[in-house]
């Protein structure tokens, strides 16, 4: 599959770098308005590609994206420390103006997949600016917040990450809503797990772990100025799902016409991926409470698109 890449900044790197070392792309074009961080970046892992794979990679420009069965956007302004995602909008909106156009123009057929934050507005941006069906836009979403809730799950249960099935939805941001009343490791509900693991599962054990999935960007990004490895795992994950066709469930973001009474929303929600994209959108089950919460969730990110 060949993939290209807007952006050549910390995700946008360790993105190429993922895709080529786990060989879901065969060819990835790295697009950056800085042209030598692009080629540099481009010679750098492409030294690593011989250890993994046969992948290449190339720096290039937006014609160079002709082929291109996915491209994915990661360029934007980055969050700085105390800085909310939706901060960021205002200078991301501009940015998209200038890159979704010339992304259409080379590869039409393509679809787009955004991890510019804040990634359900910029998502909707995106659909907006291309044209594209809403099939073919997709945003990361909260795959890599529900990662992150999985991982924290299987740390404190003791229980593999992949053998805990719990969800995050929603907006990829503050208003996120992590869902507690499906959420199953080995066929378990998380209460009767944690019983016979003899761990407790109280309101304040759920706090800390929230706390530790929401605020987790804002930790990284105070500690080291960035996020990337985990969002580049994310969005490899999403191209290996399209890559494969594989149906795969997951946690993306994309344009919705009803969520609970809000409507043309883009948001996460558990969603069907397959080569063509975006296949089938599934209802969760959820708590009374969540579906509230979802609810606000999904408020907040239209009222702030509708300024768009």
């Amino acid at each position: 599959m060949k993939i290209g890449i807007i952006g050549a900044g910390y995700v946008g790197s360790a993105t190429a770098f993922s895709l080529i070392m786990t060989s879901v792309a065969h060819k990835v074009i790295l697009v950056d308005l800085n042209e030598k961080k692009a080629q540099a970046e481009a010679m750098d892992i492409a030294h690593a590609a011989p250890f993994a794979s046969a992948g290449k990679i190339k720096a290039g420009n937006y014609t160079d994206l002709q082929g291109c069965e996915i491209v994915i956007i990661t360029a934007g302004a980055n969050q700085k420390p105390g800085e909310t995602r939706l901060d960021l909008l205002s200078r991301n909106v501009k940015i998209f103006e200038n890159i979704i156009p010339q992304v259409v123009a080379n590869a039409p057929d393509s679809i787009l997949l955004i991890a510019t934050n804040p990634v359900d507005i910029m998502t909707k941006v995106a659909l907006k600016l291309s044209g594209f069906a809403k099939t073919r836009v997709i945003g990361s979403g909260t795959v890599l917040d529900t990662a992150r809730f999985r991982n924290l799950l299987g740390l404190y249960l003791g229980a593999s990450t992949k053998s805990v099935h719990a969800d995050v939805l929603g907006e990829h941001g503050d208003s996120e809503v992590l869902i507690w009343s499906s959420a199953e490791a080995g066929t378990l509900s998380l209460e009767e797990y944690a019983a016979q693991a003899g761990k407790e599962l109280d309101e304040h054990i759920k706090s800390e772990i929230t706390d530790g999935v929401v605020n987790a960007a804002y930790k990284i990004i105070d500690g080291k100025g960035a996020t990337y490895y985990g969002i580049a795992g994310a969005i490899t994950h999403i191209c290996r799902a399209i890559s494969n066709n594989e149906y795969a469930i997951l946690t993306v973001s994309s344009e919705h016409d009803d969520v609970l009474g809000v409507n043309q929303v883009c948001m996460s929600l558990p969603t069907v991926i397959n080569r063509q994209g975006v296949y089938r959108v599934i209802k969760p089950k959820i708590s009374e409470k969540e579906e509230k919460l979802l609810r606000i969730s999904a408020q907040k990110i239209s009222d702030f698109s509708q300024n768009l």
